[in-house]
């Protein structure tokens, strides 16, 4: 791991235990084992280095749900990979999801005033989806695509809080996917369409 990789992964643990407005660069710089002045090669400050958290570590799950969206035409199976593969990412990363949940609302200012790509190609993914969905007359044509995104990354973000709560140990990643993708494909789905089953299969 080289060292900017280091200063991320360090700014992530840090961000996640004292938050974002408590934590100090010094503070950043002895968990990533580097000097204060080194922070200052890669990064401008303590925002930028926030920023570019969400950028690379969302970019990392970008790249690994397209590899696994690409040979797959089923809207509904792709819907569920993704919030299955969010959620896997989300329990392991545990400080990412700290970060996510807590300081992208309390920063909330800050982050409007940057052009978040990679958070917006994020959700995007979710919103091409529902077209896909819609265009194959397996989701309703009346949700509108980019409100849907917001909705469903919404519920992601509230129920990977279970992880990072005293409730941890109550539910698997199947489980919360299944509950969650059941109230999704039921709500979106077109009259005629099919459930997709949380393991994999199809129900009616």
């Amino acid at each position: 791991m080289n060292k900017r990789s280091k200063i991320i992964a360090a700014a992530t643990k840090v961000f996640a235990k004292k938050g974002f407005f408590t934590a100090r660069i010094s503070d950043i710089a002895k968990e990533a084992k580097v000097a204060d002045g080194t922070i200052y090669l890669y990064f401008n400050n303590k925002y930028d280095i926030l920023i570019s958290v969400f950028e690379e570590e969302i970019g990392k799950i970008i790249e690994q749900i397209k590899k696994i969206l690409a040979t797959e035409t089923d809207p509904k199976r792709m819907l569920e990979m993704y919030v299955t593969r969010h959620l896997q990412t989300m329990k392991k990363n545990r400080n990412l999801a700290e970060v996510i949940q807590i300081e992208l609302r309390q920063t909330n200012k800050l982050i409007k005033e940057y052009r978040n790509t990679k958070f917006i190609e994020y959700t995007d993914m979710m919103a091409d989806i529902v077209r896909l969905g819609q265009s194959q007359g397996v989701f309703r044509d009346d949700i509108e695509p980019d409100i849907a995104k917001r909705f469903f990354f919404g519920a992601l973000d509230e129920v990977s809080r279970i992880w990072t709560t005293s409730a941890e140990g109550r539910y698997s990643v199947e489980e919360i996917a299944g509950q969650l993708l059941q109230i999704i494909l039921t709500g979106i789905s077109a009259p005629n369409g099919r459930l997709a089953d949380p393991d994999g299969c199809s129900a009616t």
